[in-house]
């Protein structure tokens, strides 16, 4: 089921912004423009990856610098082995709206 999650505005391009929904944090990113919506917690020990930076595509741990593909959630260069969950996004009338069913 698809939860209001933030408005498109307070996610621009380039940044991160992490929200709570059903008990998950998950991490809105903006990469040129495209949402998407991932686990916000590094999958080799849990930093906040809000925390971290986005470059481009990627998403880089502040803890050990993991690196995370941002749309698909993938291992892009360790210490992280286990990709990121990616969740369902919708845009509506300027505003995201994210399936955190598990």
């Amino acid at each position: 089921m698809f939860e209001r999650a933030a408005e498109l505005a307070e996610v621009p391009e380039g940044k991160i912004r992490s929200v709570e929904l059903g008990g998950a944090l998950i991490a809105l990113c903006n990469v040129a423009g495209e949402i998407s919506a991932l686990s916000d917690i590094c999958t080799h020990d849990g930093a906040p990856l809000d925390q971290g930076e986005l470059s481009g595509s990627t998403i880089v741990c502040p803890r050990h610098g993991a690196r995370f593909d941002a749309r698909s959630g993938r291992v892009l260069s360790p210490p992280a082995t286990r990709k990121l969950r990616v969740y369902p996004v919708e845009l509506r009338d300027g505003a995201i709206y994210v399936d955190a069913t598990p």
